[in-house]
């Protein structure tokens, strides 16, 4: 019997690591470079498409305490992700390139996994399969799958951000800074009330990319720019646009637009916030408009792919497990948790479940008052509307603290612990 995994991104590549380093063979699966997705462009393993940063690192933050989390279970990802860091601020952001590229050359160099260089289109019931093909599954495994678990697929929209060429920026426009502390990470591009005003009145009038109707179910926490802006013409500068926590000559800018390195050597800006579902021909004359980038030279337009996920609560246990059919396990974005950090911790957790699950072990399900628990928990146990989710402060439950830094501070003491207390009895239990 093998265990084959199914897609070579952050969950594949966590779950094939979690499992090799415990002595089980994994036969990893990537279609790479024989087909690749519509965002897909980079042969490695654990390709970086949207926004190169994967979060904060601090402990006062969901983000961070998931990251945390993931080192304690050996993460490879965070490991990569460290030693490809680019300047972020309290954010973890990588040089693309590097971090694929070193992740690539620790799952090749594993005596216990063998890289296969094939698109899959259906499973059998004679082996282990863990299913971590992303939101882009090839359609002859949606369709297989769908055969398999009786449920329509759900789909909602993942926008990428614009990129441009640091060369091609007007620096004497803007300033840089980090929000609330002096570090110089981000480029902010101001915007004075009336350039604000010109540019949100172009921004919601731009020519967009169609879809029908049913395909307009959004993520909440990555809607494109043009979809925020729709809400109110103020809404902007409680969100991507927003001044708080920046200063410049004495005084709060208007407006500003953060651009953030995407690589070590600073030569190219992603805008941050900026997903969007505008043409390439209107995202050129729109962001134009804003003051720094009027002769921006675009690496990269934004883009909008469809996500697929399945109806996690109905169909998997909390092992990640399908009910239905016991040698098939999910993880990663397909699953219903949002976000590159989540995806990957999920990736561990299905390498975990497989290894107790193949040495006939049984083991406890993760701890819900920590931030990798708690995501497995609701993307399992969700009652109707059932929706991605990322990881969040609601999992972990320790009344009332008025004290925000402090109730943060605790709640991550608490997540961290009950997640090196799990892995301790993990092990144990599974030896």
């Amino acid at each position: 019997m093998s265990v084959n995994i199914v897609g070579g991104g952050l969950a594949g590549v966590e779950a094939a690591w979690a499992l090799a380093k415990r002595g089980i063979k994994v036969n990893l699966f990537e279609m790479k470079p024989t087909a690749f997705s519509s965002v897909h462009k980079n042969e490695n393993l654990a390709e970086v498409v949207c926004s190169n940063s994967f979060g904060s690192i601090s402990l006062t933050t969901a983000s961070g305490v998931l990251k945390k989390e993931m080192e304690i279970l050996d993460s490879i990802v965070i490991e990569a992700a460290y030693k490809s860091k680019v300047p972020a601020g309290n954010a973890l952001a990588v040089d693309r390139n590097e971090f694929s590229r070193l992740v690539t050359k620790k799952i090749i160099n594993h005596k216990n996994i063998k890289v296969i260089r094939k698109k899959i289109e259906k499973t059998d019931d004679e082996n282990i399969w863990i299913i971590s093909c992303g939101p882009l599954c090839d359609n002859s495994l949606n369709k297989h799958l769908q055969n398999i678990i009786g449920e329509k697929f759900l789909y909602f929209f993942d926008a990428i951000a614009p990129i441009v060429y640091a060369e091609s920026v007007d620096f004497s426009k803007g300033f840089w800074q980090s929000r609330y502390s002096d570090e110089k990470d981000y480029f902010n591009c101001i915007l004075n009330e009336s350039e604000y005003d010109k540019f949100y009145e172009e921004l919601i009038n731009a020519e967009k990319v169609e879809f029908m109707e049913f395909e307009k179910n959004y993520f909440e926490a990555c809607l494109p720019i043009e979809e925020i802006a729709q809400r109110g013409k103020q809404t902007l500068l409680f969100g991507p646009l927003k001044p708080v926590g920046l200063e410049f000559d004495n005084k709060r800018p208007y407006a500003v637009v953060q651009l953030r390195k995407e690589n070590k050597e600073g030569s190219l800006l992603g805008l941050v916030g900026f997903q969007t579902k505008l043409t390439y021909k209107e995202q050129k004359r729109v962001f134009s408009l804003i003051p720094a980038l009027k002769n921006a030279e675009f690496a990269k337009l934004g883009s909008l792919h469809k996500n697929t996920f399945i109806d996690s609560p109905a169909l998997l246990n909390c092992f990640l497990q399908l009910k239905s059919k016991k040698n098939l396990f999910f993880a990663g974005q397909i699953t219903g948790v949002e976000g590159y950090m989540a995806s990957a911790s999920s990736g561990i957790y299905a390498g975990l479940s497989v290894n107790a699950f193949l040495r006939n072990k049984k083991f406890e399900c993760l701890p819900k008052e920590s931030m990798l628990g708690g995501l497995i928990n609701y993307i399992t146990t969700k009652e109707e509307d059932f929706q991605p989710m990322s990881e969040n402060f609601g999992f972990i439950n320790i009344g009332k603290i008025r004290n925000k830094k402090q109730k943060r501070e605790k709640q991550a003491e608490i997540a961290l612990d009950n997640i090196k207390k799990w892995r301790e009895k993990y092990e144990s239990d599974t030896a």
